[in-house]
């Protein structure tokens, strides 16, 4: 008898005695404790690329498309609903506009900061070392206010969206053009980078996701050509980005019927799209400003931040510039949005980072309508004029669910129990031990212990978020030198309440772009990781797709890195367009990568595994903290 035929007879033989032990302790009475289901292991399919679909959301631009395609479909992310009943109030959600900027100390704090642009501006040389010459604002409105428009064409190319069979939504590009005049409300789904929950019409958890799913679903099949019956039937699969990660699968899984799905954050996926292993990837969207550093594929917590201000803040500020300076174009509103179609466009077009460009530029441009120093605000953010608001979010423990009782909550309590038990015990030893009047410098420094043990962190997810409230995290710069270490001879609940108070009064300020790179950055733990870091800044998303951009952010990089560093980084670097791809879609084309290793095949979440276990499921796959 072979080896292994040796072994797995003695299997079968404690397979039989365990049997045996079951049906005496059932004679005896004797009750076993009920264990909880087991999470299976993944299951092993072939990967099929041209089954899985990559589903990057964005507040103002969906991106989707199948894995195996080299471009995804690009639309904007809007929906129009027709209204139920006759005489119904019309809402549209903001395009450009947001809280915080009616404020009385909105108008102040925003010529305070365009103060700080000019001077940012006027005092950098160019290239060839000449100074600019300051251009007032007053000249370029005294030659402005001399135009007069010129009407090229009567007959306007482009047509309000045909609403005469009064479709119940309308989706895209054609939302857009609903005539305001029209019987239909228009909804954003996402906001900053969450789901755009409000308390006005259309504005609820379910009408929200509704929105979502609908125009989730339209795209698929219009777009992609995919009967909505064949992602059952076909076992189709979608690899999704974090925003509302419960919400979210249960839409994709449950209502929409995808087989499996992976969840994964867009910092992570960045880093496979540009080729990179490691970089500090800092996403400028629409809405909201992301950054965080990645390592050998994992995204560093401790890194995490979000700043709540992007590209459509700095079309506003362009508009305000415009308006200073006596925009022709007088009839141009904020709440429109034809012409807030308009700026962008105009933004995209004229605005820039260029030292070499100065003085006063003469532009053309034309508006068409249906029958009838703005990118400096990124790193000086009070030119935006937002008051009141939270500018910087901070990276949030979740509260848990109550789906998952073990969830990391659970796990920390549990953690700091055995960790004070353990100290406990070692504090009585040192009681015990001669020289025991040092009991209160041991409990002291058992103290420190507890609060070093808490992990750390600074920052926000996935173009996105995950969770909040809760436990709030701080960076090495923030927990220990903002608190200091002689401060620890205070109770653990004032040293607790302190903390709290630093981090509201840090999210409370409006971190430039720059500043707040340097601060993702050092939160890092290792000073290795901080020059892989230094050495490779990732930008990607539509925010600062500006001339001249790439050079400006290196330059304010190094002028304001520590001088530490200087020595230790051999070269700064930051990446704008890497591989001569949009940097838009970046995030999505890693997502394609990801979505086809055999290495992520463990990290599918299948369809009855989420019936069954639910947010369990994101605890066990997830490559991330949940």
């Amino acid at each position: 008898m072979t080896q292994a035929e040796k072994e797995q007879e003695n299997g079968k033989e404690k397979d039989k005695e365990r049997d045996k032990e079951k049906e005496k302790e059932q004679q005896r009475g004797v009750k076993r404790p009920i264990a909880p289901a087991a999470i299976p292991e993944t299951l092993q399919e072939q990967i099929q690329s041209n089954f899985i679909i990559v589903v990057h959301p964005g507040s103002r631009t969906l991106r989707i498309g199948r894995a195996t395609d080299t471009l995804p479909v690009t639309v904007p992310h809007v929906i129009a609903r027709r209204h139920k009943q006759s005489g119904q109030p019309r809402f549209e959600d903001a395009w450009l506009l947001r809280e915080g900027l009616n404020k009385p100390e909105s108008n102040e704090q925003r010529q305070n900061g365009l103060k700080m642009v000019d001077q940012a501006i006027w005092s950098k040389k160019m290239s060839n070392g000449v100074r600019r010459t300051p251009v007032s604002a007053e000249q370029a409105r005294a030659y402005n206010c001399q135009i007069r428009p010129a009407i090229l064409d009567s007959s306007s190319r482009v047509k309000w969206t045909n609403t005469s069979h009064h479709p119940p939504y309308i989706v895209g590009e054609e939302a857009l053009y609903v005539n305001p005049s029209d019987c239909y409300n228009i909804h954003w789904p996402l906001a900053r980078g969450q789901l755009n929950i409000h308390s006005g019409s259309g504005g609820s958890l379910t009408a929200v996701l509704a929105d979502l799913e609908t125009i989730w679903s339209y795209i698929i099949q219009k777009h992609l050509e995919i009967p909505l019956k064949d992602l059952k039937q076909k076992l189709w699969k979608c690899l999704y980005y974090i925003i509302h990660v419960k919400e979210i699968v249960n839409m994709l899984l449950l209502n929409m019927g995808f087989s499996a799905i992976i969840v994964h954050q867009e910092s992570v996926c960045a880093t496979f799209g540009s080729g990179l292993s490691s970089a500090c990837v800092v996403d400028v969207g629409d809405q909201k400003t992301s950054i965080c550093c990645v390592e050998d594929g994992v995204s560093h917590r401790n890194s995490r931040l979000c700043l709540a201000y992007g590209g459509s803040d700095v079309t506003r500020t362009f508009f305000w510039l415009l308006q200073r300076a006596g925009f022709p174009y007088r009839d141009c509103q904020l709440t429109s949005r034809l012409d807030c179609q308009l700026l962008q466009h105009l933004k995209e077009t004229f605005c820039h980072l260029d030292q070499d460009i100065s003085g006063l530029q003469d532009h053309e441009f034309q508006t068409r309508f249906p029958e009838a120093p703005a990118p400096m605000g990124l790193f000086y953010p009070t030119t935006f004029g937002i008051v009141g608001q939270k500018m910087t979010v901070l990276q949030h423990r979740s509260q848990g669910d109550s789906e998952d009782p073990h969830d990391e909550q659970y796990l920390l309590t549990t953690q700091n129990k055995q960790d004070q038990s353990s100290k406990s015990a070692a504090d009585r030893k040192a009681v015990c031990r001669p020289g025991g009047c040092l009991e209160g410098e041991m409990s002291c420094q058992g103290r420190m212990g507890e609060m070093s043990d808490m992990p750390r962190g600074c920052g926000s997810g996935v173009g996105a978020s995950v969770g909040g409230g809760g436990d709030m995290e701080l960076g090495p710069a923030q927990g220990e030198c903002l608190i200091g270490a002689g401060d620890v001879e205070e109770p653990l609940s004032t040293h607790l309440s302190r903390k709290t108070a630093i981090i509201s009064q840090f999210e409370s300020k409006a971190l430039g772009l720059d500043k707040a790179i340097l601060h993702s950055i050092d939160c890092c733990a290792s000073d290795e990781t901080k020059r892989k870091m230094y050495s490779s800044i990732l930008v990607v998303g539509g925010g600062l797709m500006f001339h001249g951009a790439q050079k400006f952010l290196l330059h304010r990089i190094i002028n304001k890195m520590p001088p530490s560093f200087r020595r230790l980084v051999d070269n700064v670097e930051v990446i704008t367009r890497t591989k001569d791809m949009d940097p838009r879609l970046i995030s999505w084309k890693g997502g394609a990568v990801l979505a086809c290793l055999d290495t992520t095949q463990e990290m599918w979440i299948h369809q009855r595994e989420w019936q069954r276990f639910g947010v369990r499921m994101l605890r066990e796959r997830a490559a991330f903290v949940w």
